[in-house]
Parts: structure tokens; sequence; C-alpha cells
């Protein structure tokens, strides 16, 4: 049965975060920034609000969302320390949909809800309390019933060049395959490199390189952040600029969701989240909503934080990267500013497209 004193601190717990919402916050440089004796506060009233039955967390299977959800727990021990005691906390793994089908393109099988839907469903049925989730995975529109009010800090957004016979992408001759599952690679390496020829690569990271290694491409691109979280990074051959190949939108960013309304999860949360990363992402998905775009447009976007303000730059293109529309924009590091960064550069960037004659799947 939950005590009295946890029921309150949850509810504290709840009023901290309208608070916060509602911007009780110090302004300092263009960040929103928590007074240190309020995060201090935070942290006893959360504490008191997780300590009351198992905290369950869902994820994928594979070695890369198994590598996040522990790092997730590891930081909820670090922050609770109550979630140290044995069976405080469990990692439940749960099979989606886009992990059973590694032969077609995400484009035809749905798009990348897939690696969530079944995940959600687990939430809203209780099954799991917490979902970790890689961001570039997670819809734009999030189920009815769920939140995602936190981002861990970001990793490196830039993607990296993978051979056993070649450097770089310059090196490559003319008629090489390059696999890939994602349109937005493709896009990018087409404009500027028409000959190659890309074809399907699906599959988690060390299946993927495990098919270079025998063959079945001449080269492959990853993101950096999976391969660090794997301790991998030194499989990349060259670490490509995001000049070279723009991000996709949320790249790099992890996010954990948790029901409406469930105060134990949402305290804990609030000690995780990475509000900078969290304004990033939110710029970023704004755009990619704005868009409506499918999984077969390749989108890219990029939001970060430069000298305190957020600058942005997004991108949208043919498949066959023949025609290719990029924008930029900055603003404060708010989330209105966010959300209307991302919004505008969105609409400019289907405007454009449309004016222009070209066809896309929106």
């Amino acid at each position: 049965m939950q005590t009295l004193a946890a029921s309150t601190a949850q509810t504290r717990a709840c009023q901290w975060t309208d608070m916060r919402a509602n911007r009780a916050v110090v302004q300092h440089s263009g960040v929103a920034v928590v007074p240190r004796a309020a995060r201090r506060a935070v942290s006893v009233v959360a504490s008191a609000a997780v300590a009351t039955k198992t905290l369950k967390i869902g994820t994928r299977g594979s070695p890369l969302a198994l590598a996040q959800a522990y790092l997730t727990r590891d930081l909820l021990k670090a922050n609770f320390p109550e979630l140290n005691e044995e069976g405080a906390l469990e990692i439940i793994i749960i099979k989606t949909t886009g992990d059973k089908i590694l032969n077609q393109p995400l484009s035809d099988i749905g798009g990348k809800g897939l690696f969530t839907k079944e995940i959600d469903d687990a939430l809203l049925d209780g099954r799991i309390d917490i979902a970790v989730h890689s961001m570039k995975d997670v819809p734009t529109y999030l189920p009815a019933g769920t939140v995602l009010p936190c981002n861990l800090p970001r990793e490196d957004v830039r993607d990296v060049f993978i051979s056993t016979k070649y450097k770089s992408l310059a090196e490559l001759p003319e008629g090489a395959v390059i696999g890939s599952a994602a349109l937005r690679r493709q896009a990018q390496l087409l404009a500027k490199y028409p000959t190659l020829k890309v074809v399907n690569f699906r599959g988690n990271v060390q299946t993927r390189l495990r098919k270079l290694e025998e063959g079945a491409c001449d080269a492959t691109l990853l993101a950096l952040a999976g391969l660090k979280r794997l301790s991998l990074a030194d499989k990349a051959t060259t670490i490509l600029t995001t000049e070279e190949m723009l991000p996709a939108v949320a790249q790099g960013a992890i996010g954990i969701a948790c029901r409406e309304g469930d105060d134990r999860s949402a305290a804990a949360l609030a000690s995780l989240n990475h509000e900078e990363t969290r304004l990033a992402v939110v710029c970023e998905r704004s755009f990619l909503a704005a868009l409506d775009g499918s999984c077969r447009t390749p989108i890219a976007g990029w939001a970060r934080n430069e000298g305190g303000q957020l600058a942005f730059t997004g991108m949208v293109a043919t498949v066959d990267g023949k025609k290719t529309y990029q924008t930029t924009r900055a603003g404060s590091l708010t989330e209105d500013d966010a959300r209307a960064i991302g919004r505008d550069a969105g609409e400019q960037l289907k405007a454009e497209a449309k004016a222009d004659g070209t066809v896309f799947d929106w």
C-alpha cells in the first residue's frame, strides 16, 4: 500500500512539474535553469515518489536498445539509491514488428512506428512503467495516454562511413554498392555521388557489420551514436561531417515515455531529463510534423545549441537525390521557439517543393 508520505511526495513532484512547465525557472544566457535549491528539493520528493514498487523498463531486444535500457537503469540507480535494492528495477524485452521483418524496407511495411507499437501497447496495458526509445524511431504523434517527458543527454549526431575496401566516400568507384535502409542517407549520397548503387540493408548494428565483412556490399553508413553506445566506434572508417550527411530527426537522442497520470514514473524521469536535448528534439520533430513526411520521404533535421541560441538545419529531398531543399533557422532555447522554428522551416520546404512541382509522399 502506498504510504501517505509517498503520496504527498508524488503530489509535490507533479506540482513542481507544472511549475516548470509555466517557466518558474531562472533564465541564464537564454537557457532555462532550475535553481540549485529547487533541484535538490525535486530530488528529495522524486526519491520518495519512486520508492513504492518495482519499476519496469520496456525496451526492444537488440544490443543497442538494451545498451540504452541499461544506461537508463544505471542513471535511475544513481539518482535514487533505493532503486539499487534487489527487485526495484526490471528490464522487460519486447519484440516489435520492425525487429521481426528484416527483409523489406520500412517504407514497405508501415514505417518506423513498427519499432514502437508493441512497446506502446505494453506501456498502456501496465506491463511496463517506462519505455526507452531511440527517438528517431518514435512516430511524430504519440499514442493517446502516453507522454514523453524525458530525453537523456544526446550523443554525437553524425553518421559514419564503414568499408573494408575504401577509406572514404570519395574513393568509391562508379557502381559501388552501398548498403543502407535509410532513404535520408540514400538521397544525400546520390545527390553527391549519382553513380553509386544503394541496396536495402537492415538488421541491428552487429548484423550490418557482419554482412559488410561477408561482402554483401562495398560500404555502409551507420549512426556514430549507436557505435559509441556499443563500444564499436573503432569500426568507423571515416566520420562524416554534418555538411556531408545531415542527420536524421532526433538521431543520437534517447527518449523515455510513461503513461499520462503516472506520477511515480514522471517524478523519476524529471530527474533524468536533459533539457537542451529535449528542446532540440522538440524542434526537429516539429519540423517533421510540419512536413507530414512518411518513411518514403527523405527528411533530415538537426537542432543544436550554438552560443546560447537554438540553431536548426532542415532538409527534404527526392529519393534519387536529384532535388534537394534545405533551410536554416535560429531562435532562443525555449519550447515555444523550438516548436515555431521547426514548424516554420517545415512549412517553407513543403511550400518550395510543391511550387517546384516536386511530388513527395505527403
